[in-house]
């Protein structure tokens, strides 16, 4: 196997199941939206569906993060079910995770437990000991999702992008983002009272299409109208029929648990995430320097070497 291979090996359950961690919305759906059943927070004054989310929403995007534990099931021979928990910010972007799973299992080389660290724009997957030796000790791959998007663009290879990527510029889609595409459901509705950790919480849930995401979406606003129509029709000939969306909100309008589904020809996509202590520290400490290696660099430097080949 090409070094190109091997790397990108490695890495790709990692990047595969980040990609979905704030992504689209969860199992469920259905019904008629139902604006009248509500319930209150402490108070316990009666309020619509709306009223709710949007209050859950607020509270959400003003506590800019929280720790997440999620589980994660991909239909497919190349899915699995894998699970991920550390800290997530999303004011600004961040992430400190670790996750494992059969994504991970898949490649002997891989560590049982891989840390993904996310700043910014730029994300680091510790590819473990076994990617340290092929890289003169560096076990860190770096991708940096802008380059990566500056490159594409330059050279209209956007298929290499999406494999280099493995779909990670879809993470800044954060909880309260997802709250606010909730919104714009045409059939968000109350589905009742459930307890959830101990915990008393209402339960909330919606669907949106392909169309009503990408418009509800601020995180496309950047595609010009060709990108966009171009990504619909990409979306549609893979098959990708909806996304549904279940959220449990407790009593401080914070939701506390988010459940995500994504429908395709392989089945569901299936996320449950639990989100606790709300604005926890959220900081991250990069990788060191002569601990990484830059992904889109390397493979800069073998394209032009002629190595580029294999798999």
């Amino acid at each position: 196997m090409s070094i190109r291979g091997s790397v990108r090996r490695r890495g790709a359950g990692a990047v595969a199941a980040a990609m979905l961690l704030t992504g689209a919305v969860a199992c469920g759906g259905g019904g008629e939206k139902n604006d009248a059943t509500g319930t209150g927070a402490k108070t316990g004054k009666k309020r619509s569906v709306t009223q709710v989310i949007t209050a859950a929403y607020k509270k959400t995007a003003e506590a800019k993060s929280a720790r997440v534990n999620m589980t994660m099931s991909v239909p497919g021979a190349d899915g699995g079910e894998m699970t991920m928990s550390g800290i997530m910010g999303w004011d600004p972007t961040l992430m400190d995770m670790t996750m494992k799973g059969s994504a991970l299992a898949a490649d002997a080389d891989m560590p049982k437990n891989a840390r993904i660290i996310w700043q910014n724009d730029v994300v680091y997957v510790d590819a473990g000991a076994a990617a340290a030796k092929e890289m003169d000790g560096k076990r860190w791959m770096k991708l940096d999702l802008g380059a990566m998007a500056e490159e594409a663009e330059k050279s209209g290879d956007d298929e290499l992008t999406k494999e280099l990527t493995g779909g990670l510029e879809d993470m800044n889609q954060d909880p309260a983002q997802q709250l606010a595409m909730l919104l714009d459901s045409p059939n968000l509705k109350h589905v009742g009272s459930e307890k959830i950790d101990g915990a008393d919480t209402e339960h909330y849930k919606g669907t949106l299409t392909v169309e009503e995401m990408m418009a509800t979406n601020k995180s496309l606003d950047v595609l010009e109208p060709k990108e966009r129509k171009e990504l619909l029709a990409g979306m549609k000939k893979a098959g990708i029929k909806g996304y549904d969306t279940e959220v449990w909100v407790n009593e401080d309008d914070l939701p506390v648990r988010m459940d995500v589904g994504i429908s395709s020809p392989q089945g569901t996509v299936e996320m449950s995430m639990k989100l606790s202590d709300y604005g926890a520290k959220a900081e991250v400490e990069v990788p060191p320097a002569n601990e990484t290696f830059d992904l889109m660099e390397m493979f800069k430097e073998l394209a032009g070497s002629g190595d580029l080949g294999g798999s």
